[in-house]
């Protein structure tokens, strides 16, 4: 069994034997195990627009309401997998290095199991049925290494934005719900990187 944290209700994740999903109605932050996760903390307050939204808004960089901090203490805690958007700030803001090509590992922040190591790597979602390059950071906690990835990055039929950082693109702009939606393929993919984390029971106590 797989958690999927921060996920929509009724979206990829759901009605699958094989996962338990938390909505916002269940708010994962609650999320006390047992079992390994994927993680999708929200990215608005995050991602390389975050300053602008800021800006505009009023929205406070970084000022997720604790989702972010609670889904790296589950990935950490139960293995599992955390995705967040390429050139995230959250990154940097938790002691995350970038990620280059491939895997790279790095230091878990909770060593109650020293079996179980961290890594990170960046992925294109195009690679796995995105119309988007949509590219995106992991984070990986398990007693295993990760297994090797589709590194390509293919042509996009599509844009998530027609902001000036995505240049003077013709192509056609998805809607919010499209541009967020994460492709089967690729939820696919990250439980079964979930699914080699160590079992539940090799992790310590509450979040």
């Amino acid at each position: 069994m797989i958690a999927a944290l921060f996920v929509a209700k009724g979206g990829v994740y759901w009605d699958r034997p094989d996962v338990d999903p938390w909505d916002e109605s269940r708010d994962a932050r609650l999320y006390a195990g047992p079992h390994p996760v994927v993680a999708h903390p929200p990215c608005s307050r995050w991602c390389q627009l975050a300053h602008v939204n800021q800006k505009r808004y009023g929205h406070k960089v970084g000022d997720d309401g604790g989702c972010f901090a609670k889904a790296l203490v589950a990935v950490n805690r139960w293995g599992g997998v955390l995705e967040h958007p390429a050139f995230t700030y959250a990154w940097a803001a938790f002691g995350l290095p970038d990620p280059g090509p491939g895997w790279q590992r790095v230091q878990a922040d909770d060593e109650s199991s020293p079996d179980l190591k961290a890594w990170t790597c960046q992925v294109s979602q195009g690679a796995y049925g995105h119309p988007a390059r949509k590219l995106t950071w992991l984070y990986y906690v398990g007693a295993a290494p990760p297994p090797p990835l589709d590194w390509s990055v293919p042509e996009p039929t599509a844009q998530v934005s027609f902001c000036k950082n995505h240049g003077n693109s013709p192509l056609p702009r998805l809607s919010k719900k499209a541009a967020k939606a994460t492709p089967a393929p690729f939820a696919d993919l990250l439980i079964s990187i979930a699914s080699s984390a160590a079992p539940s029971g090799r992790r310590g106590g509450e979040g």
